[in-house]
């Protein structure tokens, strides 16, 4: 039997810790290795995670800094 997808795991912790203000606007989100770490995943969920946050308008990359938490106005 197939393993479910464990992004979707990762997907609401990273929202509920938002919700909480555990991370608020402006701060950075864990590196991928962390996260991969964290988790107990490969970089494919992460990354899946990440394209679903984004998409959301949760969390914005900045190339080459880090990925944070989006502002209200972004």
């Amino acid at each position: 039997m197939p393993r479910a997808p464990r992004y979707p795991e990762i997907v609401e912790d990273i929202r509920e810790k938002i919700r909480e203000g555990v991370l608020r606007p402006g701060d950075p989100l864990p590196s991928i290795e962390q996260l991969k770490a964290q988790y107990e995943v490969s970089y494919g969920p992460v990354r899946t995670a990440m394209l679903v946050l984004k998409a959301e308008g949760l969390i914005r990359g900045e190339p080459g800094r880090a990925v944070f938490v989006a502002t209200q106005a972004e």
